[in-house]
């Protein structure tokens, strides 16, 4: 089947799942500058979780743009990592709520591994339906950047119960990971174009 709902859908629920994280961002009462100071936690978790949305984002744009058809399973197995997901805004809102305490941290943790998980196993499902000589195969490798990831948050996982702020700082290098453009991908559909 065509892959171009699966791509809307999902596009739809990412622009969704970001628009109730800005909904959450409570407007301070007073006018000053310093009625802001209460903000900054609230304001930085969000500033992280949009990176993080805005990653998934991008590389799931990336992913579907080497594939040409999808099936039930890949529909399930995107299903599977846009619940998790749509579970961001809530862990977000309870981490910059509670001023990064342990517990949100590593609950914030436990939902990017899953994520991470997730499409990780999103990826392996289209290598399997497209094959292990596909563009996507070729491009994906063996995704040193999806393992390492999903091991940093199991690692920050439990450290946020020794050091929250360590924990984030985790998240924060996993998430400069991600930043740095991969061009796998674009490179192997120019080779094919």
């Amino acid at each position: 089947m065509s892959k171009g709902r699966l791509e809307a859908f999902s596009d739809g629920v990412i622009a969704i799942i970001i628009t109730i994280m800005v909904l959450e961002l409570k407007v301070p009462h007073g006018a000053e500058l310093g009625s802001l100071r209460p903000l900054i936690p609230v304001l930085l978790s969000y500033v992280l979780s949009f990176v993080f949305l805005g990653i998934y984002w991008n590389n799931h744009h990336h992913l579907f743009q080497a594939v040409r058809k999808v099936d039930g399973r890949v529909l399930w197995a995107n299903l599977h990592l846009l619940f998790w997901l749509s579970l961001i805004p809530f862990v977000t809102g309870w981490m910059g709520e509670n001023h990064f305490a342990a517990w949100p941290v590593a609950l914030y943790g436990i939902v990017l591994f899953f994520a991470g998980l997730a499409y990780f196993t999103l990826s392996r499902v289209l290598v399997a339906f497209h094959g292990a000589d596909s563009p996507l195969a070729n491009a994906l490798g063996d995704d040193f950047k999806g393992k390492a990831s999903v091991l940093g948050y199991v690692f920050a996982i439990a450290l946020a119960f020794v050091s929250p702020w360590l924990a984030c700082g985790i998240y924060i290098l996993i998430a400069v990971l991600w930043l740095i453009p991969d061009r796998r991908i674009e490179k192997v559909l120019g080779e094919r174009a």
